[in-house]
């Protein structure tokens, strides 16, 4: 049996001790430039021999150098226990990277060249230049190859009418909402002939998934009734389809739904699902077979399945309880369960194994960003070092917490201290709250542009991500204890959080901040509104403010019902509208920073607006509202990330560690740093010119 937390601290403290660099005498901590250039490793396959991982990289743009946008995505291959060799790389975006079965191509996604949409490619792994393997008439969404290499399944919307440009180009572009959309459908192609014409398989709804059976006989599919992402949370149904598109098997499935998989004999399947409809997140795992029949084989009692694959008669999963994570194995009808990596080494992400039975993992740490590891064989270990200049930075420390709330709830997080911590001083505090709140935070890499959380380590701030009531990680009762209690205890075991911090001494009462995005953008508000006295500043994120308005302005009014408030506003106005920060705003004294995407679906940009007009008007304490262009429920573009980061920290060392008052310039001068970059480049020029 795993060891209570609190029993688990004084190791802990040593453990991640252990694993921050070794501190030269010139180390600096982290720095926002530092955030805009971390690079991690998002998805990695291992080929089928287990002598090889391919895997992509982010590659982030220099903001003020290249121009704006996301971070790029390449195809690095290595040999395990070997070096990363570049082979698509630059200015693209390669996503869901697949082997053949003989091991010698690799498929990918991009759109590359003159591709006006998402394509199909493939390489040889032995060398030579991509090549399109498919270029159809609107983005290939996602596909499978069948295991002999004849065939390809795909994903993609049916191709835009005819006269649709002109239509646009002469004004025509009205929108009729929810019903001007279309579905992904199910498309087959033969990879035997050059001039072969794909045909849709006629199948219900909107197709979010496709895999091909290992005898290459029958598809496994997740689809949806339409293409609303409510639908697509909420209403997924899995069926087995022969190649003609006829329903061989109907899963009777409820509530969410996350990856779904066969068995190497084809005989069954397995996918991560919810325990109910009311089930905030995906959690267990359910094994069915041919004739329809579900069984529940891993329950999630005091844990969450985060990914799961299944190899020569094994499920192997990636399990996350409290603040770790661990790789497991289980033979199919058998209740023994096979560690493949414990609790405390890291946190998993993603899982692959090849048919010889070798498994690799994505994994973050605290000293580190997601990374490529062999969980076995005789090269085990990290594989990748994505970030070698990280080695120089000095990282604060990083420790599980454990705290209780105001009702005896043992409440889990992930404490970070300041670089030059010393015993005894008080610190300002920042609460970085998640969002969900089906979710939660782990004891690996936690900094990001959203979250920068080592920045704020190198410049004396204390960080706290607590896990409160209706996170994942803990079970499926424990991620339900927030639902038809909007704002709370949730809400107040996020202070208790900082109390408890005050009664250890390690924090300075007076200087705590909030800030989150989403869900935890709704704690922010709550937190200035609500429970202004607690806090000294806010920065709120694509936020919550005003739920009867949110349930009207949302893309996911169902799931908000079903797996948060348990009621519709119409159910009861008063109480919904009282667990809104627009009802506190009479007791907001907390400096507020709201920002926000206006192309974001998920929270309209209407419910910062709203807030902010709301405190601006009452003028009790300062606010400023920031919208980003183009951004949706999150920040994407690296200019739009770096300018956020840059205003979160701004905005608290104002009001944590400065004289606070009115708020900080909103001008960030980024002409200033253009400037500089061009001159940089120029000079740059110029000595490559001279050298020459």
């Amino acid at each position: 049996m795993r060891p209570h937390l609190i029993d688990c601290l004084a190791t802990c403290v040593v453990f991640c001790l252990m694993s921050l660099p070794v501190a030269q005498a010139n180390d600096a901590g982290m720095t926002l430039d530092d955030i805009s250039q971390l690079v991690s490793v998002r998805s990695a396959v291992i080929s089928p021999d287990g002598q090889m991982v391919a895997m992509i990289r982010s590659l982030p743009r220099v903001p003020y150098e290249d121009d704006d946008g996301a971070a790029w995505a390449e195809l690095y291959v290595m040999k395990v226990g070997g070096e990363p060799r570049p082979f698509v790389t630059g200015e693209v975006t390669v996503s869901q990277i697949n082997w053949s079965e003989d091991g010698k191509t690799i498929y990918y996604r991009a759109k590359r060249g003159t591709d006006e949409h998402q394509s199909l490619y493939h390489i040889a792994v032995d060398g030579g230049e991509s090549r399109p393997l498919l270029q159809a008439d609107s983005d290939v969404a996602a596909y499978s190859i069948r295991p002999d290499g004849k065939q390809l399944a795909y994903l993609a919307k049916p191709k835009e009418p005819e006269h649709a440009e002109s239509l646009t180009t002469k004004g025509f572009m009205a929108k009729v909402y929810e019903e001007d959309i279309k579905n992904q459908q199910l498309w087959l192609l033969s990879l035997e002939e050059d001039d072969a014409e794909a045909t849709v398989l006629e199948t219900e709804g909107h197709v979010t998934s496709v895999q091909y059976s290992h005898d290459g006989s029958a598809l496994l599919i997740q689809s949806a009734p339409t293409s609303l992402i409510d639908d697509a949370f909420m209403a997924l149904s899995l069926s087995i389809v022969d190649l003609e598109g006829q329903i061989l098997t109907r899963f009777e499935t409820s509530g969410k739904q996350g990856k779904a998989i066969w068995s190497d004999d084809s005989s069954q399947v397995a996918f991560i699902g919810a325990n109910n409809f009311n089930d905030p997140s995906a959690g267990a795992v359910y094994i069915g077979d041919r004739t329809g029949q579900l069984t529940k084989f891993i329950h999630n009692t005091d844990s969450h399945i985060m990914d799961i694959a299944w190899q020569d008669g094994r499920l192997y999963s990636i399990e996350h309880q409290g603040l770790e994570s661990r790789v497991t194995s289980r033979k199919i009808g058998s209740d023994r369960v096979t560690v493949i990596d414990d609790y405390g080494d890291g946190i998993h992400s993603r899982l692959t194994v090849s048919l010889t039975g070798h498994v690799v993992s994505l994994l973050h740490h605290a000293s580190h960003p997601s990374e490529v590891y062999a969980l076995s064989g005789r090269n085990a270990g990290r594989l990748t070092v994505s970030n070698e200049w990280l080695s120089e930075r000095t990282l604060g420390r990083q420790l599980a917490y454990e705290y209780a709330a105001e009702d005896g709830l043992m409440i889990q997080g992930v404490l970070v201290y300041p670089v030059d911590y010393q015993e005894g001083q008080r610190y300002p505090l920042i609460l970085f709250v998640h969002g969900g709140p089906e979710a939660h935070r782990s004891n690996g890499w936690n900094t990001g542009y959203s979250e920068t959380i080592q920045v704020a380590a190198a410049q004396g701030y204390v960080s706290l991500i607590p896990n409160y009531r209706g996170s994942t990680g803990r079970g499926h009762e424990f991620s339900t204890l927030g639902q038809n209690a909007y704002a709370g205890p949730e809400f107040t075991d996020i202070l208790d959080g900082k109390r408890a911090l005050v009664a250890a001494g390690i924090v300075d009462n007076d200087r705590a901040g909030v800030t989150g995005g989403s869900y935890g953008g709704y704690a922010t508000a709550w937190s200035a509104t609500a429970l202004s006295e607690h806090y000294a500043a806010g920065v709120m994120f694509v936020g919550i403010s005003n739920q009867l308005s949110k349930f009207g302005t949302t893309d996911i009014p169902v799931e908000m019902h079903a797996v948060h408030s348990r009621a519709w506003p119409w159910d009861d106005y008063q109480w919904m509208l009282e667990a809104s920060p627009i009802y506190h705003v009479t007791k907001a004294r907390t400096p507020l920073l709201i920002m926000h995407g206006d192309s974001d679906t998920r929270v309209h940009p209407s419910q910062s607006m709203e807030l902010y007009r709301y405190l601006k008007v009452l003028g009790q304490a300062p606010v400023r509202l920031v919208l980003y262009p183009g951004e949706g429920h999150g920040n994407r573009k690296a200019a739009a990330q770096l300018d956020y980061s840059m205003r979160l920290m701004r905005w608290m060392d104002h009001y944590l560690k400065g004289d606070g008052g009115s708020p900080p310039d909103y001008d960030l001068k980024h002409e200033e740093a253009l400037e500089s970059s061009d001159e940089a480049v120029e000079e740059s020029s110029d000595e490559a010119a001279e050298s020459s």
